[in-house]
């Protein structure tokens, strides 16, 4: 980076809001690895107004820009090197409004999700959206990610939450799109070019989003199932006899949940470990002792007809929160050596034989790895993280073909939620054919025309 380019970006954000080299990779190698950042600068803008000044001398450059959240992601879609600038939304972290009459918040883009779900709460509102990151995760992130999460069974994905949007584009323009209505018809609705988009056509400063009133009851028990055929009759069952109130579903096989019910895992298994696979069931509804009733029967249903062979409930919140911690828990994946990880969609009736041909597949690779499954399920997410033991990036390119390349015939996708940053390009051809790709390409091509936008990513 020339030193013409640095104080000019030093003259924008002022002298704490831009960081040069050392700092840089000082400030982030525990966030994501300084194997992946080795950008020089990182600037910190603390409006709308500083981040279009930016990115319009950035523009002028012709000088790539990497926009950061909370980096939390998982498929390498913030790495940054060489010249790039990193621009950091952390200081613009301000919940501007929040209406509990018309039941929406404007927030800026570095406000984190458990902020946001913290404020909702004490409106007597609620933030739908939910994941294990939460403390550290963005909303700009979030919208960046198309984010999923935990409840998308019964709310969606983030792009189901968004109203509006505020985006700056690549060469400063800022796109105020700051729609506050539920129902808006009038024209394009531009703000879905920019969810999902991982930071390649804009960078997103400013969200409207949708918030719900705050569920009076909440009902949640810890099932055992005999296999996954079960499983998806379960949740048939649950989301039948719940009557809309069904709001999680998620599935633990039982390699992941012996692996986060035994010492050194903070939690202990609520459960006798032993059964094919686990379910976590969440129900939110109105009534707190008519729900909790007629959610104890819907189990007793299940236990009767054979579809759950054993069951816990949370008689309070700190037994409810511990059953999330335990599945939230997924830093014990990390306890055999640094896995593979992988986030998949497919149909329901997929699942089972899709699980039997990978773990056969890796088998025939490596007799001595390591596989455990989980997932949201409800919405067809299913999670696997793989440990081969002294892998390579030939093992983990193996890996990768064993678990993508039998999607393309069932119709399912490389990522459920994660996105696709650099981790996933070369297999987007799963899950996209030529004339999606061909309009991708030329949507980046009319927003980003210098290819600025966090280059590489996604697309070539």
């Amino acid at each position: 980076m020339s030193h013409h380019l640095a104080e000019s970006l030093r003259a924008i954000v002022g002298a704490s809001g831009l960081l040069l080299d050392d700092q840089v990779r000082a400030r982030h190698a525990q966030a994501i690895g300084d194997e992946t950042l080795r950008a020089r600068a990182l600037v910190r803008p603390e409006s709308t107004a500083q981040v279009s000044a930016v990115l319009a001398l950035c523009h002028q450059a012709r000088c790539p820009v990497v926009a950061h959240g909370g980096l939390t992601g998982l498929v390498h879609g913030a790495d940054a090197d060489g010249d790039d600038v990193i621009l950091s939304l952390e200081r613009m972290n301000r919940i501007e409004d929040l209406s509990a009459i018309q039941r929406v918040a404007v927030v800026q883009a570095g406000v984190t999700l458990q902020k946001l779900q913290e404020a909702a709460q004490a409106a007597g509102l609620f933030f739908p959206l939910d994941l294990g990151a939460r403390g550290s995760a963005t909303i700009g992130g979030n919208v960046a990610t198309n984010a999923g999460g935990n409840r998308v069974l019964r709310y969606g994905m983030m792009r189901d939450m968004v109203l509006g949007l505020e985006v700056v584009l690549a060469d400063g323009t800022v796109l105020g799109s700051v729609n506050r209505m539920l129902k808006n018809n009038a024209g394009y609705d531009l703000k879905q070019l920019f969810i999902g988009s991982e930071g390649t056509l804009g960078v997103v400063t400013r969200v409207v989003l949708r918030l719900r009133e705050q569920p009076a009851s909440h009902a949640m028990a810890l099932v055992a199932t005999k296999d996954c055929s079960s499983v998806i009759a379960l949740l048939k069952h649950m989301d039948r006899t719940l009557g809309g109130n069904l709001s999680a579903f998620e599935v633990m096989w039982r390699e992941f949940y012996e692996l986060v019910t035994t010492p050194p895992s903070l939690s202990r298994p609520p459960l006798p470990h032993g059964s094919a696979v686990y379910v976590l069931i969440e129900s939110l509804g109105g009534e707190q002792a008519q729900d909790s009733a007629r959610f104890q029967a819907i189990l007793a249903q299940a236990m009767e007809s054979g579809l759950v062979v054993d069951a816990v409930i949370a008689a309070s919140e700190r037994e409810r929160a511990a059953l999330w911690a335990m599945r939230d828990d997924v830093l014990q994946l990390t306890r055999d050596g640094r896995p593979f990880t992988y986030d998949v969609s497919l149909p329901l009736d997929q699942i089972e034989a899709y699980l039997g041909q990978v773990k056969a597949a890796l088998t025939g690779c490596w007799p001595r790895h390591l596989s455990r499954a989980f997932g949201h399920l409800g919405d067809g997410n299913l999670h696997l993280a793989i440990t081969v033991p002294d892998a390579t990036d030939t093992d983990h390119e193996q890996a990768d073909a064993i678990v993508y390349a039998p999607l393309a015939a069932i119709g399912g996708s490389i990522s459920a939620e994660h996105g696709i940053g650099l981790d996933k390009k070369a297999w987007l051809g799963v899950s996209r054919n030529d004339a999606e790709r061909s309009l991708m390409r030329a949507l980046k091509r009319t927003l980003d025309p210098d290819g600025i936008l966090n280059p590489g990513k996604v697309l070539d």
